[in-house]
């Protein structure tokens, strides 16, 4: 190996754009997670865009329908109110994003680890969300979410 290769081509402005937008979607997904692990739901409206459409599918009931931040955060709060312990965690995800970096979609793998505060007993759920991001004013948002357990 000579000294050459260990120097990096100069990223161009789309690679730069491309990997700015890859960092913020990866901030949001994280925000999302530490808001939902602190039960802090009205900081989802800096997250969600007020008309977000969000369905949640857990396989073991019917599907359902959400818009905006709001009506996720209450439904969300009152599924785990049981927990005394609670902790949403990303394991992976997978961001593609648009050439004109204004619009994104991702998959997401997660995983809730909790504890039932009446019985003790500890448990995971594993799940699989489809977003969709929109970019307004250089600032991420979830503009549709997709839940299925």
């Amino acid at each position: 190996m000579c000294s050459s290769d260990l120097v990096m081509p100069e990223p161009t402005t789309e690679a730069l754009a491309q990997t700015v937008a890859w960092v913020a979607i990866t901030r949001l997904q994280r925000a999302y997670a530490d808001v939902v692990n602190r039960r802090a739901w009205s900081e989802l409206r800096d997250l969600f865009t007020p008309d977000c459409p969000i369905r949640v599918d857990t396989v073991t009931n019917a599907a359902f329908d959400f818009t905006g931040p709001d009506e996720i955060g209450a439904f969300i709060g009152s599924a785990i109110e049981q927990f005394e312990f609670f902790e949403f965690v990303i394991l992976n995800s997978h961001i593609e994003i648009d050439a004109s970096c204004t619009s994104a979609t991702a998959r997401v793998f997660m995983c809730e680890l909790r504890q039932d505060a009446t019985t003790g007993h500890a448990s995971q759920a594993f799940g699989l969300y489809r977003d969709t991001y929109t970019c307004t004013d250089g600032r991420w948002w979830f503009a549709r979410r997709s839940y299925r357990s």
